[in-house]
């Protein structure tokens, strides 16, 4: 018998990098975060889906998205939300600022020893800073075993999952047993959209400090009143972490020089898929030292 499952989805709000202008990138290396709008990272929407179809096969399962990040980052809580997700944990510090790849894995594990879900999915990389690291560092912190790349939730069992993996060159067939951890890849199925009702019903879903912010607007009412409505907000002191361990200070990556790439087009080119298109367009790429 399948049994009720915790399911934990790590998600992240990104600064929208797929079109970037000469203000993307501060003087000190690092991605300007105001001056790009910010989105649900798109493979984390993939690891939303498999969440939820798990969810679907799974009676009284839940989904909740776990996020670090700044209080705006809950914006990505009510999205899950309005797609199917029970709710969700905003991990917000000061003291998690300047975190890289290390310190973020620390202080999401730190946080799911406290939420103890059954499983933790994650979507493959950030489009801030494609390391696919963030995963595979939670699995290992945590001891659990990982499934990286995955495309498809091939079957369910009581004490295990088998999915389908993404490789190079093919795809693989794996069987890892619960708990676990999964990194799910952008060529998994698209997440579901939105549904109305659940956009009625989530819409004033809201944090502490956004209830705090404004106590007398009809949002935080409704959110303090229906315990459905509050997402939950957890600061460093909440998850026990060693606060060495956080944040800039814990974060050996350092960027050591950066380099503004623009493309800038005065006209735009349709092509279809047939090779003469292809080839022509790589032929101009070339000559103009677009590549190579």
């Amino acid at each position: 018998m399948k049994k009720a499952l915790k399911i934990v989805v790590l998600a992240k709000q990104v600064p929208d990098t797929r079109n970037v202008g000469k203000d993307a990138m501060t003087p000190e290396g690092t991605v300007n975060r105001a001056a790009l709008p910010a989105i649900f990272n798109p493979e984390d929407l993939n690891a939303l889906e498999m969440a939820l179809a798990l969810k679907d096969e799974t009676e009284g399962s839940t989904v909740h998205i776990l996020t670090m990040g700044p209080p705006r980052a809950a914006d990505i809580i009510r999205d899950a939300m309005f797609r199917g997700a029970d709710g969700g944990y905003l991990l917000t510090d000061r003291k998690f600022a300047g975190a890289d790849t290390l310190a973020t894995s620390y202080a999401l594990s730190c946080a799911l020893r406290k939420i103890r879900p059954d499983v933790i999915v994650a979507g493959r990389q950030a489009i801030d800073g494609d390391t696919a690291q963030v995963g595979p560092q939670v699995a290992e912190k945590l001891g659990w075993p990982q499934v990286t790349y995955a495309e498809e939730l091939l079957e369910i069992k009581a004490d295990s999952l088998v999915v389908k993996r993404r490789l190079e060159h093919g795809t693989e067939i794996v069987e890892c047993p619960l708990p676990l951890v999964m990194t799910v890849n952008g060529s998994a199925p698209e997440c579901r959209p939105q549904n109305a009702k659940r956009v009625m019903k989530y819409k004033f879903a809201q944090t502490k400090s956004e209830i705090a912010a404004a106590p007398d607007c009809m949002a935080s009412a409704m959110a303090s009143a229906k315990a459905y409505l509050q997402i939950v907000e957890l600061a460093a002191a909440d998850v026990d972490p060693d606060e060495t361990q956080l944040g800039l200070v814990a974060s050996p990556t350092k960027v050591k020089k950066i380099e503004n790439v623009v493309f800038q087009a005065k006209e735009s080119k349709r092509l279809t898929a047939a090779d003469a298109d292809i080839e022509s367009l790589m032929v101009e790429l070339i000559a103009s030292h677009t590549l190579g």
